[in-house]
């Protein structure tokens, strides 16, 4: 006796989900489209091409000619004779290493200045916060402001700084901006005095977000402040520090407007800075050719160095964020 074939029921058709048990289509369905993206990017787009690249790329052009910028576009090219010429300028070689004097002022006195007054704004005593106030005031000031402001103070016979002097007994006309062995060190005095309540400010947030717990937790083992301070707080403020050494170097590598108004770059550029030179090179002697190689080399020094701290530096950050403190045991 044969029997009818029997038949399974079929089985439905189950999509596929994701981790939270939602099938996929409705998660792809809330996701913007390509266009939408495009719409959105545009804008930000165009504006980074118009104002940013085209610029780079017209100087890096620029550069292999020898143009005064008048008369049309350039057509006197020189290959790269521009370039060649920075490596045997004496005016920038001393910008490099003035800058590179600047760099290491700013890590040796005016990060850790910076980093100390935060340390000790943190601490609850009365009247914290108007110093807080006060010494992140100059930051707030525009820097052709604060040049004007102590071109005067330090202004030869008649500045502040002198009848300061004359008033506790000591005739002396110092020349503070117009002495090639000081005027370098009045100018970082400056700088330190403008930006180190940013830094302040920067250092004073990182703290901030260390919680309590910690400091709790290592005083009931015994630890020390030294030892907290060791463990706990620089650790965990590395991704902090690391910021501000960034932030200070590309801004001595850009420094101008400040220094132009207090001293123009001189005397005899003994203050002058790259950004300086490349202004004097291309609206002042109208070598446009060789300010543009100017603008390209300090450009290429900003992208190495900008290069180099996302590389090795931002990413090892980012990892140790997303991994719950991996940059904790890596600076100890």
């Amino acid at each position: 006796m044969s029997t009818a074939p029997t038949t399974s029921p079929a089985r439905p058709v189950v999509r596929p989900a994701d981790r939270d048990g939602k099938p996929s289509r409705r998660r792809s369905a809330g996701r913007p489209g390509t266009g939408t993206i495009a719409a959105f990017l545009a804008p930000g787009l165009v504006l980074f091409l118009l104002f940013v690249l085209a610029p780079i790329l017209f100087a890096a052009y620029v550069g292999f000619f020898r143009w005064n910028g008048l008369g049309g576009p350039p057509t006197d090219f020189i290959g790269f004779e521009n370039f060649a010429n920075l490596v045997q300028d004496k005016v920038f070689l001393g910008d490099l290493w003035r800058v590179g004097l600047l760099i290491a002022g700013s890590l040796v006195i005016q990060l850790p200045l910076a980093f100390g007054l935060a340390m000790l704004l943190h601490q609850r005593f009365p009247g914290r916060t108007v110093f807080r106030l006060l010494f992140f005031v100059p930051y707030v000031l525009a820097e052709a402001v604060t040049g004007v402001l102590f071109r005067l103070i330090f202004s030869e016979r008649r500045g502040f700084a002198d009848s300061l002097l004359a008033a506790v007994g000591i005739e002396a006309n110092v020349g503070w901006l117009s002495d090639r062995s000081i005027v370098l060190i009045v100018v970082f005095g400056i700088l330190t005095w403008k930006f180190f309540g940013f830094y302040m400010i920067l250092y004073l947030a990182g703290r901030q977000n260390i919680p309590d717990e910690l400091y709790e937790a290592a005083a009931i083992d015994g630890a020390g402040s030294g030892q907290m301070f060791r463990r706990i707080t620089l650790p965990l403020m590395g991704p902090t520090l690391r910021i501000t050494v960034f932030l200070s170097i590309i801004g001595a590598v850009q420094l101008f407007d400040l220094v132009f108004v207090l001293t123009g770059g001189g005397p005899f550029h003994a203050s002058e800075t790259m950004a300086i030179t490349m202004y004097e090179q291309g609206f002042q002697r109208n070598q446009i050719g060789y300010a543009s190689a100017l603008s390209i080399a300090m450009f290429a020094i900003s992208f190495v160095f900008a290069m180099f701290y996302q590389r090795f530096v931002l990413k090892r950050d980012l990892q140790g964020g997303l991994t719950g403190g991996g940059s904790n045991g890596g600076d100890r």
